[in-house]
């Protein structure tokens, strides 16, 4: 019996290039966007502007914001999970 299961060249084609975007897909700078070659290039901070200050401030930058506040839900009812017996709870 003769197998039809082979890949093609454009199948590998494909295989490669989604692994080639994958890859890509994290590569980056991590930092503020560029602004445009017009802009006029304006303080990244306000002055006066303390890091304390700006630790204070909620954003989706700032991963520690509310790090030291207590949790906003309280702890519910524990309820049962079929995996519980084997795990052990």
């Amino acid at each position: 019996m003769i197998s039809k299961n082979r890949l093609t060249p454009s199948g590998w084609a494909i295989i490669v290039l989604s692994a080639a975007t994958l890859a890509l897909g994290g590569c980056g700078r991590k930092g503020p966007l560029d602004l445009p070659p017009t802009a006029n290039a304006a303080p990244a901070t306000a002055p006066g502007d303390t890091e304390r200050e700006r630790a204070a401030q909620p954003s989706v930058f700032n991963p520690t914001y509310g790090s030291d506040a207590a949790p906003a839900a309280s702890k519910g009812n524990k309820r049962s999970f079929v995996l519980d017996p084997l795990l052990g709870n």
